[in-house]
């Protein structure tokens, strides 16, 4: 299978450059995925296709506001970090511009000195690892320092920080927003809920390697990049009740969909766990307890329009991806949104 199979054509002025004032009036694409049919509504409608007993699963990353801008100690010459991975309390693994600044050994400051920083080794494909000096919790400083890192294709400062970050965030951790997520209001999670739907949340903290090109003709000598994950026991209860019952487990994002098919067993049960996935999902994959998906418009040739394709099938996610140029749909982080079902 070629990565040239999931290529189309994307005018670039349907890349959405900024999120809707009110989060549920994007426009919203039904794909049925055993007809291929497709109907255009408002994201708002979800709630008519959700049934009682269903089960809608979120991710509850937070996104870190992980872009500091600071300068080289003593010559103050401007850097760019942005925070990959924690890998101990206080040093994380970083991608810095200029990287040829950032030798093992050198020394930075960001704010009124009070962040500090100091290169201790070079890790994966370029990246530094760094270790941070600071008084107080680092959080609360990287919330005052810190700018969201938003995606290489959208070019336009956010004004409103919480924008970049779903109603229900709760664990900071990500890189970036789990975006299929971002068009839910307090009140549409409420209406689904009156509506006999159950919500249960895990956690997956979402790395830079999502919009990591994929640079292989052959998909299957792609290397996934790996992310954490967490599910707790009463979320394990909630999907495991409802696939014993025959009602659908719906992933709201890629995010929840892969940690659900790194979890879920042969028997189509999850249980409570944690750790790191690099499960790679793509068409021939039979999925295990995801039955419908609610996602947005990705990027051509990625790994999550393999993803897609897997669940509704290549002929129909392709189709109806050119009928979204065709339509004007808005595409990628703060665009418009598709259900599979």
């Amino acid at each position: 299978m070629k990565v040239t199979d999931f290529d189309f054509y994307l005018p670039e002025e349907l890349i959405a450059q900024h999120p809707l004032e009110q989060r549920d009036e994007a426009r919203l694409m039904l794909l049925d995925k055993e007809t291929g049919e497709i109907e255009h509504k408002i994201f708002k409608d979800i709630v008519d296709y959700l049934q009682p007993g269903d089960c809608l699963v979120l991710n509850d990353t937070r996104v870190l506001p992980a872009r500091l801008i600071g300068g080289k100690e003593g010559t103050g010459g401007k850097m760019e970090f942005l925070l990959l991975k924690r890998t101990d309390k206080d040093t994380w693994e970083t991608l810095v511009k200029p990287g040829k600044r950032a030798q093992i050994g050198s020394r930075f400051v960001f704010g009124n000195e009070e962040l500090k920083a100091e290169v201790v080794g070079m890790g994966e494909e370029g990246s530094r690892i760094v270790k941070f000096e600071y008084e107080g919790i680092f959080e609360e400083v990287l919330d005052r320092l810190g700018q969201m890192p938003l995606p290489p294709y959208i070019t336009e400062k956010l004004d409103d920080k919480e924008m970049y970050q779903t109603v229900y965030s709760k664990e900071q951790g990500s890189a970036a927003a789990p975006t299929a997520g971002l068009h839910f209001t307090k009140e549409l999670l409420e209406q689904i809920k009156e509506k006999g739907v159950n919500i249960a949340f895990l956690t997956l903290h979402v790395g830079l390697g999502t919009f990591r090109p994929v640079k292989v003709e052959n998909i299957l000598e792609h290397n996934m990049h790996s992310e954490y994950y967490c599910m707790s026991k009463a979320t394990a209860d909630i999907i495991n009740r409802t696939k014993e019952s025959g009602k659908n487990v719906i992933a709201v994002g890629t995010t929840s969909c892969r940690t659900l098919e790194t979890i879920g067993d042969e028997n189509g049960r999850v249980r409570e766990q944690s750790g790191w996935t690099d499960i790679f999902i793509y068409p021939g994959y039979k999925y295990k307890i995801v039955d419908k998906l609610i996602t947005n418009f990705h990027l051509p040739q990625s790994t999550l329009i393999m993803l897609v394709s897997a669940l509704a099938g290549r002929e129909n996610v392709m189709k109806a991806y050119d009928l979204a140029v065709k339509e004007r749909y808005r595409f990628f982080s703060f665009g418009d949104a598709m259900f599979i079902k």
